[in-house]
């Protein structure tokens, strides 16, 4: 098959395209297969291994050369197939292992069972990214399930708060039990009813895939999404800095006595007192070497600088003392799915808040997938995209519902590692196929999840509050490309007001029914009501869709950038009334200076005899 190669303003080639894109018969990739692991050629390629690794140190001199960049069927090295998969995996690794280890807290799990969380998060997270990347064609239909991309997957961010409201609202009605004196116990019971619920709710999903891109985003567009999202990271921030702390748990009131007068435990190796000067640091540990690796790293270190971060906390950690090894020795090898299984059910209060989860699961998958596209340098427009938007969010649905059957929360499309395709310059889906598999491995393997759990808090909660900040930064991003005008602000005070104030105050409506009946569908009704109305981003997001519906558009004219802006032209039409008025007294006056009033209508004072 024959390779052009398309060179820039720069030295050495810009992109390795490939001239033919012909169906290779089943002998040529054979053929290509055993040539590709028994060459030189093959196996290494003439790479520049080196502009991977190369940092971004002031005194170092900047080279002019740029990699080449491979397309998504285009040829390239083994060797560099895996090394950029595995950067894809790493950058990954962080958003994996947060959300399993943080709802485990929430429903009391023990060390074995959040450590069986994480590892299955991996592995379906690797599972389920195959899918997206591999892109099938439903027969007979014009439908696809996948996009065909570097589209990865890994448990949703979004679920964590409604997680932790729901198993708190469960421990209050009896659900999920609790000891005698009344310290929380595990609820197995709990988490297969948000596993059960988030399957049923995925449904929705996979119906919406059916419809046209240009009408979901009418439907939802950024207005509706954007606030959304920022809530979500918002909210998660409270855990990542309770974390940070020392933990979420009882030690976190400081009691005077009792297991938990210390974070995590009073049996910890190293315990303090929540909020303790020593946990602050290792947390800023994290916080600091993320912001160093963003500054002076390479283009592999900046992809990987919350990982990294990560790395170094865990080795101070280790050198102080704070690490409790006991779980790692008692860990198995190996692990997998369905190796502990839960109850599944539906919880009827889980509902309307998961509905919305998934609306905003499809609308992040869109724009992800669009992103992708960009970066890859495909089209994004045209019948092609489409089918690519339609398989994406198709496949996304499938594995929300796929996930919680395999004993993990909702999976969502990542974004982060588009940023890797454009640092790497590596659009190829080999690399995506080569981050699965090491995905799979870190899942399989036990003692990597047992090493992930046994993190001390402080640690995790620096590389949390990072992760849950970008997250909201990404909900600005959204609303950033919203035109502000009356309408649109409107939509946006109304719904982050009530938004902001659950996440602020989130009791507030804990006292308005007052129902203790013993009809449980009546009970369970005002529960969800309570539990949306009390979940930051599920009423922003019932608010802000409601009012795009209901509230007119408005005219292009009426279009301002933004209070400020119209503050800004009062003042100046203020000013230039002022200056008129005292133009007509100079004229008319007795004095012998006048006035000049400037274009914009400023007022300046001439000089006299001018």
């Amino acid at each position: 098959m024959a390779v052009t190669i398309d060179s820039g303003p720069q030295d050495g080639p810009d992109r390795i395209v490939s001239e033919n894109s012909r169906e290779r018969t089943m002998g040529e990739r054979v053929r290509g297969t055993v040539r590709a692991f028994t060459t030189k050629e093959g196996l290494v390629g003439n790479y520049d291994y080196a502009f991977l690794f190369k940092p971004n140190l002031p005194f170092m001199k900047k080279s002019k050369r740029r990699a080449p960049f491979f397309g998504l069927q285009d040829r390239m090295p083994v060797l560099l197939g895996l090394l950029l998969g595995f950067q894809h995996a790493l950058a990954m690794l962080a958003g994996i292992i947060t959300p399993p280890i943080l709802i485990a807290g929430s429903a009391y799990f023990d060390a074995e069972t959040t450590q069986y969380l994480v590892s299955t998060s991996l592995i379906v997270s690797g599972i389920l990214s195959a899918v997206q990347i591999t892109r099938f064609k439903i027969m007979k239909t014009p439908y696809y399930i996948g996009t065909g991309l570097i589209s990865v997957v890994g448990t949703s961010f979004a679920i964590i708060p409604l997680a932790s409201k729901g198993f708190s609202q469960m421990y209050a009605n009896g659900m999920c039990k609790t000891a005698e004196d009344g310290t929380p116990l595990p609820c197995p019971e709990g988490y297969g009813a948000l596993l059960g619920t988030a399957s049923l709710c995925a449904l929705l999903e996979i119906g919406l895939s059916f419809m046209t891109p240009k009408l979901l985003k009418k439907l939802f567009p950024p207005i509706v999404t954007g606030p959304t999202v920022m809530l979500i990271g918002v909210s998660l921030i409270l855990t990542g800095l309770e974390g940070w702390a020392g933990g979420s748990g009882t030690c976190m009131s400081r009691p005077a006595s009792g297991d938990y007068m210390f974070c995590p435990s009073n049996a910890a190796p190293h315990p303090l007192p929540w909020g303790s000067a020593e946990f602050i640091g290792l947390g800023f540990s994290v916080f600091i070497t993320i912001i160093i690796c963003e500054r002076f790293g390479s283009p592999i270190m900046k992809s990987l600088a919350v990982v990294l971060g990560l790395l170094v906390g865990c080795i101070i950690a280790a050198a102080c003392g704070y690490f409790d090894s006991s779980g790692i020795t008692a860990a198995p090898v190996a692990s997998f799915i369905w190796v502990k299984t839960f109850p599944l059910s539906v919880y009827g209060p889980f509902i309307l808040p998961l509905l919305a989860i998934y609306l905003i699961l499809m609308m992040e998958a869109i724009g992800d997938i669009t992103a992708t596209c960009d970066v890859s340098r495909l089209q994004v427009d045209g019948i092609l995209f489409d089918s690519r938007i339609q398989g994406g969010v198709l496949a996304d649905g499938l594995n929300g519902m796929l996930a919680g059957l395999c004993t993990i929360t909702p999976m969502s499309t990542f974004a982060q590692n588009n940023g890797v395709i454009a640092l790497t310059r590596c659009a190829n889906r080999k690399a995506g196929f080569a981050a699965c598999f090491f995905l799979v491995v870190m899942g399989v393997f036990a003692k990597f999840a047992a090493a992930i759990t046994s993190i001390p808090d402080a640690v995790l909660g620096g590389m949390t509050t990072f992760l849950f900040a970008s997250v909201a930064v990404s909900g600005l991003r959204i609303i950033s490309t919203v035109p502000f005008t009356r309408r649109t602000r409107f939509i946006l005070t109304a719904s982050l007001a009530l938004g902001y104030g659950a996440t602020l105050v989130p009791t507030w409506f804990s006292y308005v029914f007052t129902y203790t009946g013993d009809n449980r569908a009546k009970a369970g009704f005002f529960d969800a009501i309570v539990l949306v109305m009390e979940t930051g981003f599920a009423v922003t997001a019932f608010v802000a869709v409601a009012l795009n519906l209901g509230l007119p558009e408005e005219d292009e004219d009426e279009e301002v950038e933004s209070l400020a802006g119209d503050l800004g032209e009062r003042e100046a039409e203020e000013r230039a009334l002022e200056g008129r008025e005292m133009a007509t007294v100079g004229e008319h006056g007795s004095g012998s200076g006048s006035f000049e009033i400037g274009k914009a209508g400023d007022v300046g004072l001439g000089r006299e005899g001018k």
